[in-house]
């Protein structure tokens, strides 16, 4: 068990930037945090080189850390003699916690599962709205004026029965949303190196080869992470696989797809892309990917925002109940899989 003298709940340091702090600690959930751990003033710091900082360090059992936090690498650990934790209130962790933390032993946990969960659902309103080819109806409707005028014979047909939906990458969330599409009628693919293919036979998903999705699919959705391997995934030859009138969600990271490529495919007219990331990120204010037709863009916001966030709160404070009772996390991340995922 994590103890400070006289007390059996941990002390604990929040390192974050001050509005997710805001967002994920709400007057109930700032309140279980002060019954869960020692927190001293300020509970909060978004920085850890200072002088201050290095006093607070010296002291801490557990650090919890979320969008804004600075990276923590060697020379906070050392400043840390005591740390034996870190919670962190997001993802991906590989951003911002060096090896030396797994090398010195302590837990790192992440609410990445929480955070796949808004994701997931992003996916599936997009996927059936776009399935549904809502925005071609509500952009001609709004052109011509006229329910039932000849231009609606100019909108793909719908696909969301009997359309084939393509999942690349069986990461929590591509499974999530593989989970989420069992009652749709959709034929699911999927396509992951590294899945199993019995647990891919239980969430009701076929793997195939990532070309042959692409050839099948009438909408694809991206799930996999950003590795040097990925970078680039769906380059010029690989997007000209997709059907005509075939729609791309990508809401894992921007640099999975070629973004001159892309932009050259939908200005053909054959290709719907709706990105909820990019390649940079932010984009220049003068990106063609804010004027290409038929791409959609939105600021990043299929994750976790405002009340979702609550998720990941609670994600980390139930650890941080766990530790002190000295049972096992539920949600540690396991330095082997760092290769891998996002």
């Amino acid at each position: 068990m994590i103890t400070t003298p006289g007390t059996e709940r941990p002390t604990a340091l929040v390192t974050m930037g001050e509005s997710a702090f805001a967002d994920l600690f709400d007057p109930p959930r700032s309140a279980r945090l002060r019954t869960l751990a020692h927190l001293a003033e300020p509970v909060r710091l978004d920085e850890l080189s200072s002088p201050q900082a290095t006093v607070r360090l010296q002291d801490v059992d557990v650090l919890i850390t979320g969008w804004g936090t600075p990276r923590l690498g060697a020379e906070v650990l050392a400043a840390a003699p005591r740390l034996r934790a870190v919670l962190h209130a997001g993802g991906s962790v590989k951003g911002h916690v060096s090896q030396a933390f797994w090398d010195a032993g302590v837990l790192v946990t992440s609410a990445a599962d929480a955070n796949a969960i808004p994701v997931a659902e992003f996916t599936i309103a997009t996927i059936l709205l776009e399935g549904k080819r809502n925005a071609q109806y509500v952009a001609g409707y709004a052109r011509e004026r006229d329910v039932a005028g000849a231009w609606r014979d100019r909108i793909p047909p719908v696909v969301n029965f009997g359309g084939t939906v393509g999942i690349v990458g069986l990461s929590r969330v591509g499974r999530r949303v593989a989970g989420l599409l069992r009652p749709f009628d959709f034929d699911v693919l999927a396509s992951d190196p590294l899945a199993d293919p019995r647990e891919a036979a239980l969430l009701g998903v076929r793997l195939v080869e990532l070309d042959e999705l692409l050839v099948r699919s009438d909408i694809v959705t991206l799930h996999a992470p950003e590795l040097p391997e990925t970078r680039g995934l769906l380059d010029a030859r690989r997007l000209g696989l997709l059907r005509r009138d075939a729609v791309l969600v990508n809401t894992a990271r921007g640099s999975l797809i070629d973004t001159d490529a892309l932009i050259e495919r939908c200005r053909t007219g054959r290709l719907r892309a709706i990105l909820d990331v990019s390649d940079p990120e932010p984009l220049p204010a003068d990106s063609p990917l804010f004027t290409t037709p038929g791409i959609v863009l939105s600021p990043h916001i299929a994750g976790a925002m405002q009340s979702e966030t609550h998720r990941l709160a609670d994600t980390v404070l139930d650890e941080l109940a766990r530790i002190a009772e000295g049972r096992p996390p539920l949600h540690r991340v396991d330095r082997t899989s760092l290769e891998f995922i996002a």
